[in-house]
């Protein structure tokens, strides 16, 4: 490659070229990663392997300030870094080509090590990451050459080829997106799905489980809302037809199966109430559905738990694993192989074609989604993700409340004022909830009927205000009469703890 003067191709356009090539790169490894995976694309790649290696303090921060929206921006911050760093290619490489062809490909070198070192990762998990830098590679060669003539034809040709690039990168983007996908696969499996009538159906809900109220959380959550927090940046697309599971390790009877098997089992319905341990002090990460499935305890007795056993990992589709504690498992709580939720197949969001569901335990220790392996070993032998990032390894759900109404900085005429949320304690249920008003006396709020200790619990109270600016705060009793502390404390290692509070403006 010749010498380039700096003066004759100008900053900003050899920062173009940069960028024009790295979106070569990018558009070459999407359309690979259509035939090695979507989990070997480089972006993908580098997104996980980020969200591994974040420090407990970020992961709590994105989740707290971006909620659902948290790995776009992750994968928006990949991106403008990516960008960033191939326009100071483009400028290195007028100068020095072969220093600027080494910062483009240390970009595909980067994103081949994160896609080979994912969990069940092989060798061909590389290749669009390899086929990305000699993409940036020769397109950064081609468009500097193109712009070092400087007669008119040769300024046209670098003009076509720099807009050939840029709807190449952009179409081979799309289209390798497109082609990774398998939703139209997922949709007609689960639309093939019937599922069975429960041989034991969830008990009829009492009268007065729901307070009618607006701007108090139903009690059951639709699909589509139940609240999503994992660190898949791809959805693991499995149809129920590919599906089995393996259970297996300490156990006497290793268990293999297929979707038909699970199907065909005597299946159970349940309201039962997840939430996430990233949740803050009255945070949203929290839904109840009717979930279907077959007893896990059942499952893990066909199969003959080993003397000494004392966890059960989980493992998705994509590798990633869930360490649960075996005692919590068999000690009689209902935890289920589920299939189905509020009447119909799980989403590809909520976990299809089956997940794991342990009532009373944060979902990092109980509920892994897209499950399909089941080991039984012990705790010493194994740590699984969240464990080995020192979260508590047994995840007890701890007792929560929130206020849904009035919602912060509200301003409500004087007069009665009704305050009202939701409070939660599974496997424990919800005793009592209590509200105070600026400081003042704690009162009791009347509770919805309880469906089950599984369950979240409605409440709500009316009272009278003044006008001014008025606090209101709240707290709950588990069934053991145990009450919230005080004491706010962050979701690491255990959960959140403390009262939630609700500034608002009587007018």
């Amino acid at each position: 490659m010749p010498h380039v003067s700096i003066d004759r191709t100008s900053k900003w356009k050899a920062a173009l070229i940069g960028v024009l090539s790295a979106g070569a790169a990018l558009g070459t490894a999407e359309l690979v990663t259509a035939a090695t995976g979507p989990n070997s694309s480089p972006v993908t790649a580098v997104g996980s392997s980020a969200i591994d290696l974040a420090p407990v303090w970020l992961k709590d921060f994105a989740i707290s300030t971006f909620g659902n929206y948290d790995k776009p921006v992750l994968l928006g911050g990949i991106l403008v870094a990516l960008v960033a760093f191939a326009a100071v290619a483009g400028i290195v490489a007028v100068r020095r080509f072969a220093v600027g062809a080494v910062m483009i490909g240390l970009l595909g070198a980067v994103g081949a090590l994160a896609a080979t070192t994912r969990p069940g990762a092989s060798a061909l998990d590389a290749l669009p990451s390899l086929a990305a830098i000699l993409a940036g590679a020769a397109v950064l060669h081609l468009l500097l050459r193109a712009d070092a003539d400087t007669d008119s034809p040769s300024r046209r040709t670098f003009l076509a080829a720099g807009a050939g690039t840029a709807a190449y990168a952009l179409l081979g983007a799309s289209v390798g997106r497109i082609l990774q996908q398998r939703s139209g696969d997922i949709a007609q499996s689960r639309s093939a799905i019937k599922l069975p009538a429960p041989v034991s159906p969830a008990a009829a809900r009492p009268t007065g489980h729901e307070f009618s109220l607006p701007g108090l959380t139903p009690f059951q959550t639709p699909n589509r809302d139940f609240y999503r927090v994992d660190t898949a940046l791809v959805i693991p697309e499995l149809t129920a037809e590919e599906w089995s599971l393996r259970i297996h390790g300490m156990v006497d009877r290793p268990i293999e199966l297929s979707f038909a098997d699970l199907m065909a089992k005597p299946l159970i319905e349940r309201d039962i109430t997840l939430c996430c341990v990233s949740n803050e002090v009255g945070g949203p990460y929290a839904s109840t559905a009717r979930w279907l499935g077959f007893p896990l305890a059942q499952l893990l007795r066909e199969a003959g738990v080993k003397a000494g056993a004392n966890q059960l990992v989980g493992t998705d589709h994509a590798g990633m694993t869930i360490g649960t504690p075996l005692e919590v498992v068999m000690d009689g709580r209902e935890s289920l192989l589920a299939i189905g939720m509020n009447g119909e197949p799980l989403l590809p969001t909520n976990g299809f074609p089956v997940r794991q569901i342990v009532p009373g335990l944060f979902g990092y220790t109980s509920a892994t989604k897209w499950l399909v392996d089941l080991e039984l070993t012990t705790f010493d032998k194994y740590d699984a993700y969240w464990t080995e990032r020192q979260w508590d390894p047994i995840g007890t759900v701890l007792t929560a409340s929130r206020i849904d109404v009035p919602k912060p900085f509200a301003q409500v005429p004087a007069g009665p004022v009704t305050v009202a949320g939701v409070a939660w304690a599974q496997h424990r249920g919800i005793g009592a909830v209590q509200f105070r008003v600026d400081g003042g006396e704690w009162q009791p709020a009347q509770l919805s009927t309880e469906v089950s200790p599984d369950t979240w619990r409605q409440w709500r109270a009316n009272v009278q205000l003044d006008k001014g600016l008025h606090r209101f705060e709240v707290r709950a009793a588990d069934g053991r009469g145990d009450w919230q502390p005080e004491e706010r404390t962050r979701p690491f290692p255990r959960g959140a703890t403390g009262w939630h509070s609700v500034a608002v403006t009587v007018t």
